[in-house]
């Protein structure tokens, strides 16, 4: 096979939405492929997710990431990711789109996009001198102890850092208010877990995949029961989302009460 460019191979459409792949490498317009390279156009996936936005200025942006979704493109595609659907709401290229917060495809809540390197390095240096501020709302299968502290197990071989306090507690879980103070991946997940508090719904750390209502029915769990509630950074933005509805409804099913939630802050 003499050399192609990329276009010959795949769609302009599925370029374009980050469905096509060299190797493991994700294509773009203008790639050459070479004899030997395995090229693979992915099906298009449409997820139906509301993504609401909370804030938006000439610098920054903050919606309230629904579950389900990834930040930012992955291997499935790109078309679905957030950082995608939020260019499309601008009408902008999703390369113009700085992301400074990420959220696990199972998590809901506040993400913040910066609309210039300006902004974005604007929230780093907040990030650096400890004025960038995230609460998490999370459901864990029990209570950890001590009630109120701090969990420092490194991630990935990293320092980490989450403050936890227990909200309330239910016959059969806890709700837990969790302010990281680093950003590993899946940090907060890895540090409940290692305190036998493991998150409904995180079947990758050891949270429950299956629910048993009331009614004696089993409801799986699709997502992880952890949402960023809040996100402040002093003297810049403060925006909060709500939490969604089947949190709410899994916190009652284990026997929570729902005025649970106001004590979140």
């Amino acid at each position: 096979m003499t050399d192609k460019r990329i276009e010959d191979l795949a769609s302009a459409e599925a370029l374009d939405e980050g469905r096509v792949f060299i190797g493991k490498r994700r294509a773009k317009r203008g790639d050459v492929v070479r004899e030997g390279d395995e090229v693979r156009v992915n099906e298009r996936r449409d997820v139906e997710a509301t993504v609401t936005f909370l804030h938006r200025d000439a610098r920054l942006v903050a919606v309230d990431k629904p579950a389900g979704i990834a930040t930012v493109p992955d291997t499935r595609d790109a078309h679905n990711s957030l950082v995608h659907r939020v260019a499309r709401e601008l009408r902008v290229s999703p390369e113009s789109l700085h992301v400074t917060s990420r959220l696990d495809r199972g998590v809901s809540g506040v993400v913040i996009f910066a609309l210039s390197a300006t902004a974005r390095d604007d929230l780093q240096n907040a990030r650096n001198s400890g004025r960038y501020f995230r609460r998490y709302a999370a459901i864990a299968a029990r209570a950890p102890e001590p009630r109120e502290g701090e969990w420092t197990a490194p991630v990935a071989g990293k320092p980490s850092r989450s403050k936890y306090r227990v909200v309330a507690v239910a016959p059969r879980g806890a709700l837990l208010a969790v302010d990281p103070v680093t950003g590993r991946t899946h940090q907060i997940r890895i540090h409940a877990s290692g305190a036998r508090s493991p998150l409904l719904g995180d079947r990758e750390h050891g949270g429950s995949r299956t629910l048993v209502l009331p009614s004696g029915k089993v409801l799986a769990l699709e997502r992880i029961a952890l949402h960023c509630a809040r996100v402040a950074v002093e003297g810049i933005i403060d925006v909060r989302a709500p939490v969604p509805e089947e949190l709410r409804a899994w916190w009652i099913a284990i026997g929570g009460e729902d005025a649970a939630w106001s004590a979140l802050d």
